[in-house]
Order: structure tokens, then C-alpha cells, then sequence
């Protein structure tokens, strides 16, 4: 297992890792509307996030009792595991069906003030 670094080795991956993060957000943002393209960047990260985890993740794993609980106790105080969520089915058609509904809102109104 990898030791604990120093606090300015820790605050220069929280810098490099924020930056990451930005990156990736400004280009969701570049994206924004190109649902293709988004979800591009989603399966990216989803396969990082399974490379790093199957991979580096698991060959750092403590290797006795006392740096497992520290490290299980360093995951609940920040937050547990990380997941990358799935959308189901019914969450991505919730915008279709309130795309309908607007449009026949709409196409009633249309007629009624005709």
C-alpha cells in the first residue's frame, strides 16, 4: 500500500485533481446539448473509473488489519465508495414524455384560440 504523503503532497494532488475535474466539467459544458457527445464523455469516465478501480485500486490494497481499517475509516469519513450511477430507462424518457405533454399543451392551445 501506498504510504500517506506529506500535507503539500496532499495539497498538490487536491490541485491537480481539481483540475481534472474542471476540465472535464468545461467540456460537459462544451457538450451541453450534444447528448451524444456527453455521453461519450460518460462512458469515458465510466471505463476510467473501472480501469483505475479493477487495476491500481485493487494492487494497492492494504495488506493487514490496521491499514484496511484505516482506510475503510478515511472512506466513510469521506463520503464511502465511489459509484458512478446509471441512469435507468424511465429517467431518460421522463424528458420525452414532458416533451409530449408540452407540445400537446401547446397544439391545445393553439386550436382553442383559433
Amino acid at each position: 500500500m501506498k504510504s500517506v504523503g506529506t500535507e503539500k503532497e496532499q495539497t498538490a494532488e487536491t490541485t491537480e485533481l481539481e483540475a481534472i475535474a474542471a476540465f472535464v466539467l468545461r467540456e460537459a459544458d462544451r457538450c451541453q446539448g450534444d447528448g451524444r457527445s456527453l455521453l461519450a464523455l460518460l462512458r469515458l469516465l465510466e471505463a476510467l473509473h473501472r480501469e483505475i478501480r479493477d487495476g491500481l485500486f485493487q494492487e494497492s490494497l492494504p495488506d493487514n488489519r490496521q491499514a484496511l481499517y484505516a482506510l475503510l475509516k478515511d472512506m466513510e469519513a469521506e463520503g464511502g465508495w465511489p459509484y458512478i450511477h446509471r441512469m435507468k430507462l424511465k429517467e431518460i424518457l421522463v424528458n420525452l414524455l414532458k416533451e409530449s405533454v408540452d407540445a400537446d399543451d401547446s397544439a391545445q392551445r393553439h386550436s382553442q384560440s383559433s
